[in-house]
This record gives structure tokens, C-alpha cells and sequence, in this order.
């Protein structure tokens, strides 16, 4: 077997649709041809939203695909240390600071701001009186990553590249410059929630050998972040696959938000898992 790890990491939010099918398969393919492994992560740090019958239908719904997959799955909800402990290092390097701002707040800062909207917000820590102050007060907040520190650590991100051997949205491909100045200072942790999306998934991708992210190319631009991070965690970059987004018949893409037809709906109407490989381009 090669060295060749990938993974399909779902969030349990929902059924999964057509588009989930084309990711999972896309990366399944890859790795039954690299002769290398497949993973499945849950990444169920989001509390409100994750249910566990919305779990138990990942793994119905990819069993019916005809996938397999290493067990047991990943859970990022049964790993929070691991996330705590790279907090912990991006802290002690000084790259962390309590933001205390609301979404509202943000917006109005970022739009106002002199960079421009376009390059996201950027904060500063807050002295530590009013910081005392407003912890004191109960008032959330999150911890934010400092871009300009992670900057100057970095040397500007000077030299910062990840391989991209699939396409951007813009048919970006091959070494790519990693980018993450439009991000603005991201959120990696809040105090309701241990940890965010783009520290999780780059700590998960570490500690699980990932070798190859396949995914769709809307998360092309977090890659840049991702990159970021892995550099800041002295973490190891996987090389990148970026696929195209499925398009539904109204010409946008397949997304739980807009009630897009499920797994479950294409069995319960007579569907067969071979019928759907052979839509999508995978019998």
C-alpha cells in the first residue's frame, strides 16, 4: 500500500445530497487507485446543529455507495485536547487575542477600515484592564488568530506555497503562493466552542497522516488560511485536489440550505446506488 491517505470529512448537519456523493466518491476513487487509504472524519464540533441521526445517515448513505472506510471515523468532538494543544502553542508564540466584538461590530470595523472590506477584520488585543473587565462581565468572545503577528513570524508568508493538483475557481493549479491576508484575523476558538473549522480540520489532517485533501473548490480559498497554520503548528501540508461543484438543474450548487434532494430522498423514489455512480460519472 502507498503512502497515499485521503479523507471525506462531513459535518452532520443534514442528509447529504448529490454533491457530498461526488465528493466522498471523488476522493474513494483516488485513493482505491493510489492503492493508498481512505478516512472518514465526522467533524461534529458544531453543538447546535450536529445530530447524531444525521451521523448515522453518513454512514448509511456512503454503506449504499458501496464505500469503505477505516474504523472507527474520527469524531472531532471526542478530540477537543488535541485542539486545545495547538491553541495552547499559537498562544504562547503570542498569535492569539480575545476578540470581544459582535458579528455586527465586525462588519461595520471591517467595511470602515483602511485595508477595505475585501481583506477581512483585524483586531488588536484589548488592554488588560478592559479585558478583565469584560470577562468579569460574563461577555463572550473569540480568540482570534493575529494576522499581522502570524505575518511577522512568518516573514511576511514570504516563500508560504501549498500544491494544488486539481483547480481553483479560477483554474488556479500547480505551487500556489498561500495568501491568507484576505482572511483577516480568523477565528480559531470560542469561549462556547472549543475550537473553529480551519485549526480543527488542519490538527486533524496532521495527526490522521493525511497525505491528500480532495475536496470541492469552494474551500479553495481556505487553503490559504489552512497553509497558514500549518506553517504557524509546524504541521506538515498535505498536497491539495480541488474538485468542481456538482450544479443542480436551477444552475446553483447542491447545498443542505437550500433543501437540495437527499440520499434518502433518490433511494426512497426507486433510485439505485448504480443509477447515481453512473449520473455522476463514477460506474
Amino acid at each position: 500500500m502507498s503512502g497515499f491517505v485521503t479523507r471525506f470529512a462531513p459535518s452532520p448537519t443534514g442528509r447529504l445530497h448529490r454533491g457530498h456523493a461526488f465528493s466522498a466518491l471523488t476522493a474513494y476513487r483516488a485513493a482505491r487507485q493510489a492503492d493508498g487509504r481512505f478516512l472518514l472524519r465526522i467533524e461534529d464540533i458544531d453543538r447546535v446543529r450536529c445530530r447524531p441521526e444525521f451521523e448515522t445517515a453518513v454512514f448509511e448513505d456512503l454503506a449504499w455507495l458501496g464505500m469503505t472506510w477505516e474504523r472507527p471515523a474520527r469524531r472531532q468532538s471526542g478530540h477537543m485536547d488535541d485542539y486545545q494543544s495547538a491553541l495552547e502553542v499559537l498562544r504562547a508564540k503570542g498569535l492569539l487575542y480575545r476578540c470581544f466584538r459582535t458579528r455586527k461590530e465586525i462588519a461595520e470595523a471591517a467595511a470602515s477600515a483602511p485595508h477595505g472590506a475585501a481583506e477581512g477584520f483585524r483586531g488588536s488585543p484589548l488592554s488588560p484592564s478592559k479585558e478583565r473587565a469584560l470577562l468579569d462581565a460574563g461577555k463572550p468572545f473569540a480568540w482570534r488568530l493575529s494576522l499581522d503577528a502570524a505575518a511577522e513570524l512568518l516573514s511576511g508568508f514570504d516563500g508560504l506555497t501549498f500544491i494544488e493538483e486539481g483547480g481553483g475557481p479560477d483554474g488556479e493549479t500547480g505551487l500556489i503562493p498561500a495568501d491568507p491576508m484576505s482572511a483577516g484575523d480568523v477565528v480559531l476558538a470560542r469561549k462556547d466552542v472549543g475550537v473553529a473549522y480551519h485549526l480543527a480540520v488542519v490538527v486533524d489532517d496532521a495527526l490522521q497522516g493525511i497525505s491528500h485533501v480532495i475536496r470541492g473548490e469552494d474551500l479553495f480559498q481556505a487553503t490559504h488560511i489552512q497553509r497558514m497554520l500549518q506553517a504557524l503548528l509546524d504541521l506538515p501540508a498535505p498536497v491539495y485536489r480541488h474538485h468542481r461543484l456538482l450544479i443542480g438543474p436551477d444552475g446553483k450548487r447542491y447545498a443542505k440550505r437550500d433543501l437540495a434532494e437527499t440520499l434518502a430522498d433518490l433511494r426512497d423514489r426507486g433510485v439505485t446506488a448504480h443509477d447515481l455512480k453512473l449520473e455522476l460519472g463514477f460506474a
